[in-house]
């Protein structure tokens, strides 16, 4: 046996144990990307370093042994710094979007991507669903919305971008909206523990706020100044640009899952004290613009030095009360105030929990500059070549279905196919690394390999780790994968020119679930690996 040290702990281990085996056994996490039990170690990531404190050396874990009397580090600041220049060069080169930038530009973060894939598909109900998850007013929003994710769309290069505001409200439409089906899933059998919840105002972010308390099974009690609901989405906007029947119908919804609202109840001192501060576990300001709601905003400041909010959380200084959408500054976007109204749902549910709640933040995102214009013919590779499709009811009609799905099929999928388990995603997350240290000016260009029924393979996200070459000897293939050219030119490929599906033709799948990245994926994304 050998003994040794990692971490300041003592290990003992077998003859011909790695230092990543022996640091594993004891529990110690050491990122890994090109490595692979069972298969030979290429040690070319580099993201798996560690340091011999003896000699202050570096050395790649998964291929160096475990060696008597050794002393090292897998955490110290060498090491980390040594393993975030190790990303930061692999990203150097990587040419790909983790989100699309639509995503990236939609206040509420909405997976639009997704949404045009399922209502190409003809799947209105699952895109409302999708919608649903960051937008609880997407028939609303689908006519008042100014589109920042069109303005950001990449298939805008090419000829228009996808028509993303009128796809988002066509799923209200369209879709089949069971949201007051699923509440009954979520509310405390226990009714005398259900926690109530006031919520003062009731346009875009009170009426957000609603819907996302009603999914987390809480009582929500709506009160609303005016006569009926919608705040300045009624009584500002002109029955042409939103009317009042898709507002109508909007809290319709909401008033299905259960929430009562209490109109031409205007909150003053008296009715603060008594009908909403004791009564209420929990409050909710989505009143619009507070500073003309003095009535309101002497009330909840306490004192001459006023309340604070975490725009974080939606959480104010005075407990219990929570504060989103214009009551903290005049929003020109209703998706923004919409987007507020979820994170203080989700705030208030935390609270009535007694758990913190922290706003899920950003994750490291891959992205490169415009397309080059050689790259088109790559991206409508997933896309068809139709131009922006215009309603043949017109704006105000909207699409008909067939419209819809024709537009919906115009999205280029510029998000990877492995946001959520790409290895150098996580990583690059995980050390903060500083995306453009290393990138050059001449990008190379990205070309999507389409050829193989199962695959689809970006090259220019590969980052050379052989995986997919040893696999697919070790499984048979007869012609498999191989490194094609030299230097900083090389390519992962097929040999002599064969056919993609004929290189894979039985190891595809082991090769995507091990495929590190992005590079490796498969083209339709319901198969999992």
């Amino acid at each position: 046996m050998i003994h040794l040290k990692i971490d300041n702990r003592d290990i003992e281990v077998s003859e011909g144990t790695t230092l990543l085996e022996a640091a594993k056994s004891e529990g110690i996490r050491i990122p890994t990307m090109c490595h692979l039990k069972g298969y030979g170690n290429h040690p070319s990531c580099m993201v798996c370093l560690v340091k011999d404190k003896k000699t202050g050396n570096l050395m790649p874990s998964c291929a160096m042994q475990a060696a008597e009397g050794m002393d090292i580090s897998a955490s110290d600041p060498d090491v980390i710094t040594a393993r975030r220049q190790s990303l930061e060069l692999l990203l150097s080169d990587h040419i790909g979007d983790c989100e699309a930038p639509c995503s990236l530009a939609c206040p509420a973060g909405m997976n639009i991507p997704l949404m045009n894939r399922l209502i190409g598909e003809g799947k209105f109900s699952e895109a409302l669903d999708v919608v649903k998850e960051e937008i609880a007013l997407p028939h609303i929003l689908g006519y008042i919305c100014p589109a920042p994710c069109e303005k950001a769309c990449r298939r805008k290069q090419v000829d228009s971008a996808v028509s993303v505001c009128l796809l988002k409200r066509v799923t209200a439409s369209e879709g089949t909206d069971d949201k007051s089906v699923t509440i009954k899933d979520n509310i405390n059998p226990d009714r005398e523990k259900i926690k109530k919840v006031a919520i003062i105002g009731s346009g875009p972010a009170g009426l957000a706020a609603a819907y996302y308390l009603l999914l987390h099974g809480h009582s929500c009690t709506i009160f609303d100044k005016m006569s009926e609901a919608g705040g300045t989405l009624r009584n500002s906007i002109a029955d042409e640009n939103l009317p009042k029947s898709i507002i109508d119908r909007e809290v319709d919804i909401i008033k299905s899952m259960g929430a009562t609202f209490c109109f031409d109840y205007l909150i003053d001192e008296e009715r603060f004290n008594s009908s909403i501060k004791n009564v209420f576990d929990a409050i909710v300001i989505a009143t619009g613009d507070i500073s003309t709601e003095n009535h309101l905003g002497n009330i909840i400041a306490g004192s001459k030095t006023g309340y604070q909010v975490n725009e974080k959380d939606m959480s104010s200084s005075l407990p219990g009360i929570f504060i989103c959408g214009s009551a903290i500054r005049a929003h020109k976007m209703a998706v923004r105030s919409v987007a507020q109204g979820k994170t203080a749902a989700d705030s208030v549910h935390n609270y009535l929990q007694k758990i913190p709640f922290e706003k899920p933040s950003r994750l490291f995102n891959s992205r490169f500059d415009k397309l080059l214009p050689q790259e088109y013919v790559e991206y409508l590779k997933e896309s068809v070549t139709t131009g922006r499709i215009s309603p043949e009811a017109g704006f105000e009609g909207g699409f008909s279905r067939e419209e819809a799905i024709a537009e919906a099929l115009r999205c280029m999928h510029c998000d990877c196919r492995k946001q959520d388990n790409c290895k150098l995603r996580i990583y690059a997350n995980e050390y903060n690394i500083d995306r453009k240290r290393y990138m050059v000016s001449d990008r190379k260009t990205m070309i999507k390999q389409f050829q193989h029924d199962l695959v689809v393979f970006e090259s220019e996200k590969c980052i050379k780790c052989g995986l997919c070459i040893d696999i697919s000897e070790s499984e048979g293939e007869k012609w498999g994968l191989a490194f094609e050219g030299r230097g900083f030119d090389v390519v992962v490929n097929t040999p002599l020119g064969i056919n993609f599906n004929d290189g894979l033709s039985h190891a595809a799948e082991k090769c995507v679930a091990a495929c590190p990245t992005g590079a490796l994926s498969f083209k339709n994304e319901n198969i999992k690996s």
